[in-house]
């Protein structure tokens, strides 16, 4: 059932969720236990649940004795290899209590820009998802080029829950909402509905933000969400901290109602790559 309002959430039969670097890395990763809990009891009620999960190269970094995010693409990839299998064995561990497998899917941009690997890439979702697997899936960054340098999941989460008709998406983060200005600033009020032909020029997100282990920030988000949106896809952001309340169609965060004039992705020829 597409999620045309919050509380549609609890009824979703497939969600997209999407959790950044900053939240289930270094001193935070202890959130991944609580992520995995919540993602468990929604599988339970026989939810399909793809996890888009970022943290490869923050996961890597300490195996390789970096104290920020490297900034050369050959460290960068070659944190990602290494904290890309540390990340999904502590996915993994923390399934193990309700007897859930992991799968894990890796993509580029090229892979959603090509017919045939699209194709395969929906399929193999599609069976994992059949076979009540739990789909982790990040971005190829031991592969990747420019997306490694620019690129965000929060673009790849949207692209995923078009790809395979998701129901809803949910964006999780280190806030509760977005606002209509950096939430530090004087005036800046949570957001709470964004119509999907909503203006929202008048919204200050500000760039994107890179910290010393990702990247990513409200405008990224915001500029997803309308992705997802645009393709009939509900999308809450909220932070990880409610991803309980959230997967339970509780109002809280910020709400991208979608099109209702959307076609569904599955019956559509192909998907849009491109940058809006």
């Amino acid at each position: 059932m597409t999620a045309h309002r919050r509380a549609d959430i609890a009824g979703a039969r497939r969600i997209v969720v999407k959790v950044g670097s900053s939240s289930i890395s270094g001193t935070n990763a202890h959130n991944i236990k609580p992520l995995v809990e919540a993602l468990a009891a929604a599988h339970a009620r026989g939810v399909e649940v793809v996890l888009v999960s970022s943290g490869a190269i923050a996961t890597g970094m300490p195996y390789l004795n970096l104290e920020a995010r490297p900034s050369d693409l050959a460290t960068q990839q070659a944190a990602a290899a290494v904290g890309q299998n540390v990340l999904i064995y502590r996915y993994q561990e923390a399934l193990r209590p309700f007897a859930i497998v992991a799968g894990q899917v890796l993509l580029t941009a090229g892979d959603l820009e090509n017919a045939t690997h699209r194709s395969n890439a929906r399929r193999a979702m599609e069976r994992l998802l059949g076979l009540r697997i739990l789909t982790i899936v990040n971005e190829n960054d031991t592969v990747a080029t420019h997306e490694i340098r620019f690129g965000d999941n929060d673009r790849l989460a949207a692209l995923v829950a078009q790809l395979i008709g998701a129901d809803a998406l949910v964006l999780l983060s280190d806030i509760e909402a977005l606002y209509t200005r950096p939430p530090d600033e004087p005036g800046a009020t949570p957001i709470d509905t964004v119509a999907f032909d909503d203006d929202m020029t008048g919204f200050q997100f500000g760039s994107v933000v890179v910290n010393s282990v990702g990247t990513g920030g409200a405008a990224t988000k915001a500029s997803a969400a309308r992705l997802a949106a645009a393709s009939g896809v509900g999308v809450l952001v909220t932070s990880i901290d409610l991803v309980t309340p959230a997967l339970n169609g509780e109002n809280i965060g910020t709400w991208f109602t979608p099109d209702p004039d959307a076609i569904p992705a599955l019956t559509t020829a192909s998907v849009d790559t491109s940058h809006r």
